[in-house]
């Protein structure tokens, strides 16, 4: 059967997401007012029936001096990924993209490919045989995304290159995630390792209190974030990006955004932002100060957050993004050794797909990207 693809309103785009248990904070429609840089659409896939079957929030960046535009759909579109006939949902979309002015389309398949357990990361890191997850033999595959990656490549999409961390895509292909269905949070805190749970009861008897705050307390998060870009070494977003965030989102769905803020003797130590969509919740930014590390206030503000995540029905508590190395001597390996510490899995989804609607355009673009 045939899908015919259109515009649709905000409207509609929410009412499908909201249908759906799950779907990236990245495909609500409120994400292209966070993008203010970058000009949105929401398309939908219907079928016979004229029902609404699939949604993509699609953001256009205008080529300098031209009428032409690269369209990302970030961890999207929303669509039925396992479907044979990925044709049917893809070829309609291309045609409409072309016809906005895209001249290339980025996308990143919402489909995981492979899990690793907490338990297997560790072994493979004491045992000292792999230098990359890749390379460590997963606990469970999905069987289907070696097919839907197959169609993509014979349909003319590329892959995206990921640069050998999995951070050359512009959303990470290696992510960590807690499972929070059908556990107890008991058993939740039981799958983190030792040292995270000395270091939770270490912040209780430390006196770290962890609080929810709004609006107004952003600049606090923000003076935390800037001395973490300063120690960590990234350009820091301006507080106004966050501000722009909170109430996009808030006005779309007042639980979709979340403050934590982790206080020691009234001192702000720690804050993190959450975001919400269905049953998934994210730990979106971090920030921590370079004093008071002993009182552990970032393993409290985590635990919090899965607390609240959990009271709130989710179904996965997701870290976001890891590097997929295992090297000790590698600067990002204190990410993934961070992250297994909650007992968790590391997932890897199936990364960011091109096409390229003028080719002689996207290879300018790649070679304007790679000299950046």
């Amino acid at each position: 059967m045939s899908l015919r693809l259109r515009t649709i309103t905000r409207e509609e785009h929410l009412a499908f997401i909201r249908s759906r248990a799950s779907a990236s904070h990245m495909q609500v429609p409120a994400w292209g007012d966070v993008k203010a840089e970058w000009r949105s659409e929401s398309i939908g896939w219907f079928d016979e029936h004229n029902q609404l079957v699939g949604a993509g929030l699609v953001l256009y960046r205008q080529l300098p001096k031209l009428k032409r535009y690269l369209a990302y759909l970030p961890e999207g579109p929303v669509i039925d990924w396992f479907d044979r006939d990925l044709d049917r949902w893809l070829s309609p979309m291309l045609a409409h993209l072309k016809a906005q002015g895209a001249f290339s389309v980025k996308m990143g398949p919402p489909v995981v490919i492979r899990r690793w357990n907490a338990a297997t990361i560790k072994e493979a890191i004491a045992a000292k045989q792999a230098k990359r997850l890749r390379d460590v033999e997963a606990d469970w595959y999905e069987a289907r995304a070696f097919e839907v990656a197959d169609r993509l490549r014979k349909a003319g999409w590329l892959q995206g290159e990921d640069g050998g961390a999995g951070f050359g895509d512009v959303q990470p292909r290696y992510v960590y995630q807690v499972p929070l269905a059908n556990r107890s949070l008991d058993d939740i805190q039981k799958g983190f390792n030792q040292l995270w749970r000395r270091n939770i009861k270490k912040a209780e008897k430390s006196g770290v209190e962890v609080v929810q705050g709004g609006y107004d307390e952003l600049p606090i998060f923000h003076q935390l974030y800037l001395v973490t870009a300063e120690r960590d070494k990234f350009t820091p977003r301006p507080l106004a990006y966050f501000q722009r965030m909170w109430n996009a989102l808030n006005s779309e769905d007042p639980n979709r955004m979340r403050l934590y803020i982790a206080y020691h003797e009234g001192e702000p130590l720690a804050s993190t932002t959450m975001l919400v969509v269905g049953e998934h919740v994210w730990y979106s930014y971090g920030a921590s100060a370079n004093h008071k590390r002993e009182v552990k206030p970032s393993n409290a503000i985590q635990w919090r957050m899965m607390r609240d995540a959990y009271a709130l029905g989710g179904g996965v508590y997701d870290l976001r993004g890891i590097s997929d190395t295992l090297d000790e001597n590698d600067h990002l390996f204190g990410l993934i050794q961070f992250k297994v510490g909650t007992g968790g899995q590391a997932a890897e989804y199936l990364g960011e797909w091109d096409f390229p609607l003028n080719k002689l355009l996207h290879k300018a673009l790649d070679l304007y990207m790679s000299r950046r």
